[in-house]
């Protein structure tokens, strides 16, 4: 019986599944979340128990050698070498990667050489595959690119109206992100909706720390809202998502903040969004909190989210001229009630509309009133499971 482990590594979290393959049976899955905050959790689920620390984790490497120890720990492997196959879902593949593929040096260098284009996961990935490698030199590893399922969006949506020469010298283009979860949610909604995919127009809201939009037509992505890199897009957890880029130069100009390059990068994209406003976490859970507690800024920043979520799923009712559903995932999609409620709430012309006795924490499946005509859909996203097959078809080839 061979294991794969499946590796998703966000911003500041690791997700990880254990899988018997092929029969694709969930053996143990974890989380490591708040990772480079204090009180970073682990939990580790496996046989209907759920056990949990709080600890402070430092950086993905550190997270990787905590999970590795609690399979041992809790006898969920006897050894490392029961584990065959590990897959690392990879933000960025640029132009290089338009599907899986096998890592080698050479990919594991293309893969950090394109941290220009997602400087908050493809470097957290990339170490995510070296202390795998370092521990588990020998088993079938495999990258799957978040950018391969937006390959499908026409050149009038992924080109930006910059001169041609930036396009074709720097590469500079709409790549997209959460590849992996768009495609896995739409699939499922055809399941649910009970018409086959090639047949549905879908927008599909995965909400996390980071969060993107897609609008997605038979089955392929036609638009995303996140950009060249996963700066663009909805307001985030610490990202801004689309601004007047000409703010830039106008605060190099008028404040010593915006000095470097690095500088830049820094704010935008580690200290904005749901962060920057709030001036209080990143975290929708605690903005939530705030805001029970009479917080302003918590407040603002939670309309600011809700707004830019809005937008793009209007642009893409436009794109797609017209949808048959609208499907929330990830983190905030999946289990914030609020968040679900005040973007439907307010986009209701469009035919959307929630049954508040459906709408409830841990719902999944339809969620819409009986009359709707675009149906609301909450279906948590499984990017671990089409990680997994990845890495099998490897194995088999």
């Amino acid at each position: 019986m061979s294991k794969t482990i499946s590796i998703n590594a966000g911003s500041s979290s690791v997700k990880w599944q254990l899988y018997s393959m092929p029969e694709e049976k969930v053996l143990a899955k974890g989380l490591i979340e708040r990772i480079g905050l204090k009180d970073s959790i682990s939990t580790v689920k496996f046989d209907g128990r759920s056990e949990r620390q709080t600890l402070d984790i430092a950086d993905h490497t550190q997270a990787v050698k905590i999970l590795l120890d609690d399979l041992k720990r809790f006898e969920i492997i006897q050894s490392y070498d029961e584990i065959t196959g590990v897959g690392h879902r990879v933000v960025a593949g640029g132009e290089y990667f338009k599907e899986s593929a096998l890592v080698t040096d050479d990919v594991l260098e293309k893969i950090e050489e394109l941290s220009l284009l997602a400087p908050l996961h493809n470097p957290a990935n990339a170490d995510g595959i070296r202390a795998f490698k370092e521990i588990l030199p020998d088993i079938t590893s495999v990258a799957v690119f978040d950018t391969s399922f937006h390959t499908t969006m026409p050149e009038k949506a992924y080109r930006y109206p910059l001169p041609t020469k930036y396009y074709t010298e720097n590469k500079v283009r709409k790549y997209g992100a959460h590849g992996t979860s768009h495609e896995y949610v739409a699939h499922e909604a055809a399941k649910l909706l009970g018409k086959p995919i090639e047949e549905l127009k879908l927008i599909t809201c995965h909400i996390g720390n980071g969060a993107s939009i897609t609008a997605v037509k038979g089955g392929q992505s036609v638009d995303t809202s996140m950009g060249f890199t996963p700066l663009g897009g909805v307001m985030m957890g610490t990202r801004t998502g689309d601004i007047d880029p000409a703010i830039i130069p106008y605060l190099m100009q008028h404040t010593d903040d915006f000095n470097t390059p690095e500088d830049i990068s820094r704010i935008l994209n580690r200290e904005s969004g749901l962060l920057g406003v709030s001036e209080k976490s990143s975290d929708m859970r605690d903005i939530h909190e705030a805001m029970r507690a009479g917080d302003e800024k918590a407040q603002l920043a939670n309309e600011i989210f809700v707004d830019r979520i809005q937008k793009y799923i209007g642009q893409y009712l436009a794109v797609l001229n017209g949808a048959d559903a609208i499907i929330f995932t990830a983190g905030i999609g999946e289990n914030s009630v609020t968040i679900r409620r005040m973007v439907i709430e307010g986009i209701s012309w469009f035919g959307c509309d929630v049954d508040p006795e459906k709408n409830f924490f841990g719902a999944t499946g339809d969620i819409s009133t009986e009359a709707a005509k675009v149906r609301v859909l909450v279906i948590p996203t499984d990017e671990e499971l089409v990680i997994a097959r990845d890495v099998e078809r490897f194995k088999n080839q």
